[in-house]
């Protein structure tokens, strides 16, 4: 029988980042939350029309599909594994967006697909916090770790849509 799930919290993902076990460049103090680390957005794509904003604000179209790209980039180890979840702030702006899981072993940026729910234009800064990775422990190491299993956005940099 599995006992039950261990969230890290701050102190917790601290101590991780001293061992090396959780990896986030560039790092930010700031962005540590009580359970969890907030990373922000380096691109934004909206794939119907091909425009990538890098700079500035990317501005979405009402209900229209797009992507983000966190700045940082995340490694785990075989001890600990990352859910994403969207930041109540853009929930509440009418963003759509369902996350999964970082496997143990990823290493590289993030990216999120989404959607404009809402029937205004949304304005999205880059630079921007967009989700939390909530670090979940491992009850015991991973016995293959992502980039063993699959690994198909392992080093990924920027939007990555699909990798064949």
């Amino acid at each position: 029988m599995l006992g039950p799930v261990t969230i890290l919290s701050d102190a917790d993902i601290r101590r991780y980042l001293a061992k090396g076990e959780i990896q986030i460049a560039p790092y930010d103090e700031a962005h540590l939350t009580p359970n969890g680390y907030d990373v922000t957005i380096e691109e934004v794509l909206i794939p119907a029309s091909n425009v990538r904003t890098t700079t500035g604000v990317a501005k979405i179209p009402p209900t229209t599909r797009f992507a983000v790209s966190t700045r940082e980039s995340v490694r785990l180890g075989r001890h600990v594994a990352g859910q994403i979840w969207l930041r109540t702030t853009w929930a509440r702006r009418g963003v759509i967006a369902s996350f999964g899981m970082i496997d143990a072993g990823f290493s590289g940026t993030l990216t999120f697909g989404a959607w404009n729910g809402s029937s205004d234009p949304l304005e999205l800064p880059i630079g921007d916090r967009f989700a939390q990775i909530v670090f979940v422990a491992l009850e015991s190491p991973s016995s293959e770790t992502y980039e063993k299993r699959s690994g198909t956005y392992q080093g990924q940099r920027g939007v990555t849509l699909d990798r064949p």
